[in-house]
């Protein structure tokens, strides 16, 4: 099990490998949360919500959630292969939304939705 530090390292990590351009306008950032977000949509402890593409008053950013990556880690016994591969899945996902958001797309977000 990756500790929320160790997580949070291999995410700054993660963070340098995308070009600069994908930051452009995200003046919040990528800030990971020792959290766990249940997903509302299903029974408790089944689903959980990884991370969030932020577009409000606080500006635009990404919400990572260290402790849904944990549960999920626990259910499943995952490796130190899988924490890293649903770290970066999931940073990659929502610095896509950013991006689609400031090109007014909303494809991954109508994805996202079915």
């Amino acid at each position: 099990m990756l500790t929320f530090d160790e997580a949070g390292e291999l995410l700054d990590e993660m963070a340098e490998e995308f070009p600069p351009v994908f930051y452009k306008d995200l003046n919040g950032g990528i800030s990971l949360l020792p959290d766990a977000k249940p997903d509302p949509e299903f029974p408790p402890g089944e689903m959980y919500i990884m991370g969030e593409y932020c577009n409000d008053q606080m500006g635009r950013y990404i919400l990572l959630y260290y402790g849904s990556f944990a549960a999920l880690a626990k259910q499943e016994d995952w490796t130190d292969e899988d924490w890293e591969d649903e770290l970066y899945t999931t940073l990659a996902h929502e610095l896509t939304h950013h991006v689609e958001g400031l090109a007014g797309e909303r494809g991954l977000e109508i994805k996202d939705e079915l």
